[in-house]
């Protein structure tokens, strides 16, 4: 079984994993014929102070990382899962998954954006949050899973290339969604930070160089 538990094992530290978030948003967005229909997106300015990296596939599932000077927090949502709040009777979260977030950082979970219209709860099947000068990702520490599920929160899928960063792994990834080859030195070179030059432009998407 796969859990918030062993993702929090596997994430990086925030630097790193917003270095990271920032190259999937630069690749998706490079590769894509449309940038509109890219699934990772990061942006700077999204409140003061704050940053926010967001994945959504257009399916129904989606994960945002919101940094900020408090600390970072980690929503993902996955549409299907049993712990979701739309599938429980009382359309509550799920319990412990986020009874824990420390008050810095709770009110993040009140954006609109992670809410139904119909709800007043977060949309939320798992979380995780690191608090500015922890050395550690936390999670709720007595999470009850619902039995007979690989990822019952969900967390194997939404956060697979943020816990496996490697460059095979984001190429496989890129290669999968858009059906096409991706070569694997340009996905090495954005996800080094380097800057997309149109050489490596024009490798990621060779449809979209005039």
């Amino acid at each position: 079984m796969s859990t918030v538990y062993e993702a929090a094992a596997l994430l990086p530290d925030p630097v790193e994993l917003r270095v990271h978030l920032r190259a999937l948003a630069v690749l998706d967005a490079t590769i894509a014929d449309d940038p509109q229909f890219s699934r990772y997106t990061f942006d700077t300015d999204s409140g003061p102070g704050e940053e926010a990296a967001l994945m959504d596939n257009g399916s129904g599932d989606d994960f945002s990382v919101l940094f900020t000077p408090a600390g970072v927090l980690i929503r993902g949502f996955d549409h299907e899962s049993e712990m979701s709040p739309c599938g429980t009777d009382a359309e509550e979260v799920w319990p412990g998954v986020v009874d824990e977030v420390p008050a810095a950082l709770r009110p993040l979970l009140d954006d609109p954006a992670f809410h139904d219209e119909d709800m007043d709860v977060p949309l939320v099947t798992v979380c995780l949050w690191r608090e500015t000068g922890d050395t550690a990702w936390r999670t709720g520490s007595a999470i009850d899973f619902p039995a007979g599920h690989e990822s019952p929160d969900g967390s194997g899928f939404l956060f697979h290339l943020l816990t496996d960063r490697s460059p095979e792994a984001v190429q496989a990834h890129f290669e999968d969604y858009y059906e096409r080859p991706v070569p694997l030195d340009a996905v090495r070179h954005v996800l080094a930070a380097h800057p997309v030059t149109p050489a490596i432009a024009a490798a990621l998407n060779p449809a979209r160089v005039k």
